[in-house]
């Protein structure tokens, strides 16, 4: 007979595999067995086909309990459950005491393969000859962004030009936690809580105090709006309904 497509679907696994009708359902768990991690003597298996309730795949005589007695259909989910008590499972999406092969950076600068190698050729990056007029270009823009939109601490604003995300202007500089960043950000609390963050940010606080509520935003001058923008009343909406 034809294999028949399933989606075997375990704790650790989900992925389609063909399987043989004229297997046994002891065949059938030997071969689950490195797809799993489950031994066959502890899966217990299910067949599961839209619109129908799980099937069990179990006999008391696995070795001569064939699977044509079983309704496989293509793409049906194959469930394999490990009955093996919690403290006995192996963990193995666990790669922490899995040791990891690090390139020495010396090392790696010798390939001539690299994507550090291909920057050098193209001269990008760090290797830009142009790079540090490039990055003071970038921070006057920033500069020039700040003081065109008049943008200070303490001064009320918009975000994105969303006129619901209002705010007040809290922090103005530079942000290095932020990878790869030059120049101004603007570090906003939100009248909503529908910000990023609560005024920190890679363990730097910025303004305010730790807390729960995530008000805060950290955006580009561009998308900061100075303006009479005060503090949207919720009662005068309904008023309107």
């Amino acid at each position: 007979m034809a294999d028949v497509p399933l989606i075997v679907v375990s704790d650790n696994v989900s992925s389609e595999r063909r399987i043989t009708p004229s297997w046994t359902i002891g065949q059938l768990k030997t071969k689950l067995e490195p797809i799993t991690g489950v031994p066959p003597s502890s899966q217990r298996l299910s067949l599961k086909t839209p619109g129908r309730e799980s099937i069990p795949i179990e006999s008391s005589d696995e070795d001569s309990t064939y699977l044509t007695n079983y309704p496989l259909s293509p793409y049906a989910e194959l469930h394999v459950q490990d009955m093996r008590p919690p403290g006995a499972r192996p963990n193995l999406t666990d790669t922490s005491g899995v040791e990891k092969y690090v390139m020495p950076e010396e090392e790696y600068a010798k390939k001539s393969d690299s994507v550090l190698a291909w920057k050098k050729t193209q001269k990008l990056g760090r290797f830009d000859p142009d790079a540090p007029s490039h990055e003071q270009a970038k921070i006057a823009a920033y500069a020039h962004e700040v003081k065109e939109r008049g943008i200070a601490v303490g001064k009320r604003c918009r975000v994105g030009g969303d006129d619901a995300r209002r705010g007040e202007i809290k922090y103005v500089g530079e942000v290095k936690e932020i990878p790869g960043s030059i120049g101004a950000w603007v570090g906003v609390q939100l009248d909503e809580p529908v910000g990023k963050n609560d005024g920190s940010i890679g363990g730097t606080r910025y303004w305010g105090e730790e807390s729960a509520v995530k008000r805060g935003v950290f955006v580009r001058p561009e998308r900061v709006d100075v303006g009479e923008f005060p503090v949207l009343d919720d009662l005068e909406d309904m008023e309107e309904i």
